[in-house]
């Protein structure tokens, strides 16, 4: 929670396709070389976004999203954290 607490803003949630950053909706990848890729958690948090071929997220940690609301209820609402977690997903992704 404490590295949730000085990176707040730079968290994305697992989407189809990918992830998307939680504010702009920006389309984002875990990197390839990351120990999360092959995991696909729901919710994560970065400190780098590189561009190569596609925009991607480095040194990447999984959180909970009501970390996020704890930590800068100055920056989201609540209905952006909404988890989703009844939704299906993908066979084999976001555990």
């Amino acid at each position: 929670q404490a590295i949730t607490a000085g990176f707040f803003y730079h968290t994305a949630r697992l989407a189809r396709g990918g992830y998307r950053t939680v504010k702009h909706q920006q389309p984002v990848f875990i990197h390839p070389n990351s120990a999360l890729f092959a995991l696909q958690p729901r919710w994560v948090l970065y400190h780098e976004l590189v561009c190569t071929s596609k925009e991607f997220m480095r040194q990447v940690i999984e959180i909970d999203s009501s970390w996020l609301l704890e930590v800068a209820p100055h920056y989201y609402q609540a209905k952006e954290l909404e988890d989703g977690s009844g939704r299906k997903m993908p066979k084999k992704a976001g555990k």
